[in-house]
Protein backbone atom coordinates (compact mmCIF):
# COMPACT_ATOMS: atom_id res chain seq x y z
CA UNK A 1 0.00 0.00 0.00
CA UNK A 2 1.05 3.06 -0.85
CA UNK A 3 1.59 6.22 1.30
CA UNK A 4 -0.19 9.62 0.12
CA UNK A 5 1.88 12.97 0.58
CA UNK A 6 1.26 15.18 3.51
CA UNK A 7 0.05 18.39 2.54
CA UNK A 8 2.35 21.41 1.98
CA UNK A 9 2.18 25.22 2.28
CA UNK A 10 2.25 25.32 -1.49
CA UNK A 11 -1.26 23.16 -1.90
CA UNK A 12 -2.87 26.28 -0.10
CA UNK A 13 -3.80 29.66 -0.81
CA UNK A 14 -4.28 31.87 1.96
CA UNK A 15 -2.27 31.45 5.30
CA UNK A 16 -3.89 32.75 8.73
CA UNK A 17 -1.63 32.75 12.53
CA UNK A 18 -3.57 31.03 15.13
CA UNK A 19 -1.96 31.27 18.32
CA UNK A 20 -2.57 27.42 20.55
CA UNK A 21 -3.88 28.57 23.94
CA UNK A 22 -3.35 26.64 27.31
CA UNK A 23 -6.70 25.20 27.25
CA UNK A 24 -5.83 24.09 23.82
CA UNK A 25 -3.69 20.74 25.33
CA UNK A 26 -5.19 17.53 26.60
CA UNK A 27 -3.68 15.30 29.84
CA UNK A 28 -1.31 13.76 26.60
CA UNK A 29 0.43 17.27 26.70
CA UNK A 30 -0.45 18.20 22.87
CA UNK A 31 -3.69 20.01 20.96
CA UNK A 32 -6.67 18.14 21.74
CA UNK A 33 -8.29 16.75 18.06
CA UNK A 34 -11.32 19.11 18.78
CA UNK A 35 -9.46 22.44 19.05
CA UNK A 36 -8.56 21.47 15.60
CA UNK A 37 -12.07 21.91 14.46
CA UNK A 38 -12.27 24.95 16.12
CA UNK A 39 -9.11 26.03 13.97
CA UNK A 40 -10.66 24.84 11.01
CA UNK A 41 -13.70 27.28 12.14
CA UNK A 42 -11.66 30.24 12.93
CA UNK A 43 -10.06 30.03 9.53
CA UNK A 44 -12.95 29.66 7.12
CA UNK A 45 -15.06 32.41 8.85
CA UNK A 46 -11.94 34.88 9.34
CA UNK A 47 -11.71 34.55 5.34
CA UNK A 48 -15.55 35.02 4.66
CA UNK A 49 -15.43 37.98 7.15
CA UNK A 50 -12.36 39.67 5.96
CA UNK A 51 -12.76 38.81 2.03
CA UNK A 52 -16.43 38.26 1.34
CA UNK A 53 -18.01 40.52 3.66
CA UNK A 54 -19.69 38.20 5.86
CA UNK A 55 -21.62 39.89 8.70
CA UNK A 56 -21.90 37.50 11.50
CA UNK A 57 -24.40 39.44 13.83
CA UNK A 58 -26.41 40.38 11.11
CA UNK A 59 -26.05 38.33 7.53
CA UNK A 60 -29.78 36.89 6.77
CA UNK A 61 -27.70 34.45 4.75
CA UNK A 62 -25.01 32.67 6.78
CA UNK A 63 -22.83 29.00 6.50
CA UNK A 64 -23.66 26.23 8.77
CA UNK A 65 -21.29 23.47 8.94
CA UNK A 66 -22.68 19.99 7.63
CA UNK A 67 -19.40 18.16 7.27
CA UNK A 68 -15.98 18.15 8.29
CA UNK A 69 -12.99 15.82 9.34
CA UNK A 70 -9.31 16.16 9.97
CA UNK A 71 -6.09 13.55 9.69
CA UNK A 72 -3.13 14.14 12.11
CA UNK A 73 0.43 13.97 11.09
CA UNK A 74 2.45 15.15 13.99
CA UNK A 75 1.51 16.96 17.50
CA UNK A 76 1.44 20.51 17.77
CA UNK A 77 1.24 21.99 21.38
CA UNK A 78 1.06 24.99 23.44
CA UNK A 79 2.70 27.44 23.55
CA UNK A 80 3.17 26.69 19.87
CA UNK A 81 2.43 28.98 17.13
CA UNK A 82 0.74 27.77 14.03
CA UNK A 83 -0.38 28.61 10.74
CA UNK A 84 -3.56 27.14 8.85
CA UNK A 85 -3.52 27.39 5.09
CA UNK A 86 -7.16 27.49 3.44
CA UNK A 87 -8.45 26.65 -0.08
CA UNK A 88 -11.79 25.67 -2.33
CA UNK A 89 -11.83 22.07 -2.73
CA UNK A 90 -15.46 22.45 -4.01
CA UNK A 91 -17.67 24.95 -4.94
CA UNK A 92 -21.42 24.83 -5.40
CA UNK A 93 -24.61 26.30 -5.67
CA UNK A 94 -25.03 26.54 -2.31
CA UNK A 95 -22.47 24.92 -0.46
CA UNK A 96 -18.29 24.98 -0.45
CA UNK A 97 -15.98 22.58 0.73
CA UNK A 98 -12.58 24.31 2.22
CA UNK A 99 -9.44 22.27 2.53
CA UNK A 100 -7.75 23.54 5.73
CA UNK A 101 -4.19 22.29 6.95
CA UNK A 102 -2.15 23.02 10.01
CA UNK A 103 1.42 24.24 9.81
CA UNK A 104 3.77 24.44 12.72
CA UNK A 105 5.19 28.17 12.30
CA UNK A 106 7.65 28.39 9.30
CA UNK A 107 7.36 24.85 8.69
CA UNK A 108 6.45 23.77 4.97
CA UNK A 109 4.70 20.05 5.57
CA UNK A 110 1.47 19.90 7.37
CA UNK A 111 1.07 18.86 11.19
CA UNK A 112 -2.75 17.62 10.15
CA UNK A 113 -5.16 18.56 7.37
CA UNK A 114 -8.87 18.17 6.52
CA UNK A 115 -11.87 19.74 4.80
CA UNK A 116 -14.98 21.81 6.65
CA UNK A 117 -18.10 21.81 4.55
CA UNK A 118 -20.18 25.38 4.76
CA UNK A 119 -23.95 25.21 3.31
CA UNK A 120 -25.22 28.79 3.32
CA UNK A 121 -28.82 28.77 4.70
CA UNK A 122 -30.95 32.12 5.05
CA UNK A 123 -30.77 32.32 8.73
CA UNK A 124 -34.84 32.70 9.34
CA UNK A 125 -35.94 30.75 6.57
CA UNK A 126 -33.36 27.86 8.38
CA UNK A 127 -32.84 26.46 4.96
CA UNK A 128 -30.08 26.06 2.06
CA UNK A 129 -30.22 29.16 -0.59
CA UNK A 130 -27.43 29.83 -3.18
CA UNK A 131 -24.20 31.18 -2.31
CA UNK A 132 -23.90 35.32 -2.21
CA UNK A 133 -22.29 37.35 -4.85
CA UNK A 134 -19.79 38.59 -3.15
CA UNK A 135 -18.77 35.54 -0.68
CA UNK A 136 -18.67 33.26 -3.67
CA UNK A 137 -16.70 36.08 -5.30
CA UNK A 138 -13.92 35.87 -2.63
CA UNK A 139 -14.59 32.02 -2.25
CA UNK A 140 -13.26 31.63 -6.62
CA UNK A 141 -10.07 33.63 -5.71
CA UNK A 142 -9.06 30.55 -3.69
Amino acid sequence: MSKEALPTRADYKVFYPISTRWSDNDIYGHVNNVAYYAYFDTVANRYLIEEGGLDISDATIVGYVVSSGCEYHAPIAYPESVEAGLRVDRLGNSSVQYGIAIFREGEQVAAAHGYFVHVFVERAENRSVPIPKNLRAALERL
